[in-house]
């Protein structure tokens, strides 16, 4: 049991935060200040704070915040020691709330079924077991350093994706040590960033060449965006655009410590007016979206997302796809990527846009990738030239992303 001192400080932070002050930013403003605290503590009390989150559908409201806090803790512990101990059946019904499964489709199973019910596949007991898990902490190393800093950083694990589908994939490494990363000399130096496999991946689906140019259209604080100037070899031009000042100003930051000058940033609210009236060789829609996805990493947001939010999201990216299809060069490559599962956000964008936009054909998200005899798309592993692909987090030990690709007809 925790020492009273640590669930009093654990309970007063959850009931900060709300979906308008989100976890991510309660903590950072609560915990990094505290300099009474050590980095090894801060983690412990922001792990409590997820796990609270993990397991709030066993916990019961009538019970005082330091007893549900202790109760998290407990169920976060029998189910380390055995993931088994915890019924299918009971985490589905109280993992995630019951409006997701008509919003999931898991292969094999009937689109809208619950899972584990009698009589029906089983498809979503390793998405639901991934989600009571701690998430893994992924680094993508600038591919001139790929070969050394790993080894220099320490508790570095490689990809576990077979690096025969792209041999790219050395730049992911799994971090398992217990530094604070951010404080490195290497990070400092820009030589790594912080970027879940997921994301990472999305970069590689771009696959954007040396001299290209290219259009990050969302790209918020410019993890992609970095990646993609990596994969350029810093030679080219990217257009980088987002509704949010603030997070430009982010990006702007993060280019300087990565020594990445191959960009422009640029305002864009979304609008049917782009940033530039540049034609690009290739355009990226990271849209903003439900984060269905990122709920291992994030449980809050498994109580405070609707399905109305899905509809209201679904809508705007399919705004997003219109509105930058014009600036695509005949040739060009248009990559569609969301942290989401829902059919809504997902297939069915993808199937809007495609009947809107002839003059753009699907194409294969990972062209490099070799197609295997056997095609598995539900598996990580099997990232074959399809145009859609999902990638669960059961399979890469990552955030949930769907991503999708058409080429403009020549």
């Amino acid at each position: 049991m925790p020492e009273p001192a640590t669930l009093n400080r654990v309970a007063r932070l959850v009931a900060l935060i709300t979906d308008r002050d989100p976890a991510d930013a309660v903590l950072r403003r609560e915990l990094t200040p505290r300099r009474d605290l050590s980095p090894d503590r801060r983690r412990e009390i922001a792990r409590a704070v997820a796990i609270y989150f993990r397991w709030l559908g066993w916990l019961d409201p009538a019970d005082t915040p330091q007893h549900r806090v202790a109760a998290a803790l407990a169920l976060q512990a029998r189910f380390d020691a055995d993931p088994a101990a915890i019924k299918g059946e009971t985490l589905a019904a109280r993992a995630v709330p019951g409006w997701i499964w008509n919003e999931i489709d898991f292969p094999g199973a009937t689109a809208g079924s619950a899972p584990e019910s009698p009589g029906a596949p089983r498809p979503a007991a390793p998405w639901l077991r991934q989600l009571q898990r701690d998430p893994v902490l992924w680094i993508r190393v600038r591919h001139e350093f790929a070969a050394a800093l790993p080894r220099r950083l320490g508790d570095c694990a490689p990809a576990s994706l077979p690096s025969t589908l792209d041999p790219r994939l050395s730049t992911a490494w799994r971090y398992t040590g217990t530094r604070d990363l951010f404080l490195t000399d290497e990070f400092q130096a820009g030589r790594f960033e912080i970027q879940d496999l997921a994301s990472q991946l999305v970069g590689l689906a771009c696959a954007p060449q040396p001299g290209e140019t290219w259009w990050d259209a969302c790209a918020g604080e410019g993890g992609k965006m970095l990646h993609l100037a990596d994969l350029m070899q810093n030679r080219g031009l990217i257009w980088a655009s987002d509704r949010s000042a603030r997070r430009l100003d982010t990006l702007k930051q993060r280019a300087a410590r990565a020594q990445v000058f191959n960009y422009r940033a640029a305002f864009w609210n979304g609008g049917p007016r782009p940033p530039t009236r540049t034609h690009f060789d290739g355009i990226l829609v990271d849209a903003p979206c439900s984060g269905v996805g990122t709920w291992q990493r994030h449980p809050p947001a498994r109580w405070t997302l609707s399905d109305h939010d899905v509809r209201e999201l679904a809508e705007r990216q399919r705004q997003l796809l219109d509105h930058v299809a014009g600036s695509l060069k005949p040739g060009g490559r248009l990559v569609y990527a969301v942290c989401t599962l829902t059919r809504r956000e997902t297939a069915s964008v993808v199937a809007a846009f495609s009947a809107d936009h002839p003059e753009c054909e699907p194409t294969a998200v990972f062209a490099a990738t070799p197609q295997p005899s056997v095609a598995r798309p539900s598996q990580a592993t099997d990232l074959y030239p399809l145009p859609a692909v999902t990638l669960w987090p059961h399979d890469l030990n990552a955030n949930g992303m769907f991503i999708a690709a058409w080429r403009r007809k020549r």
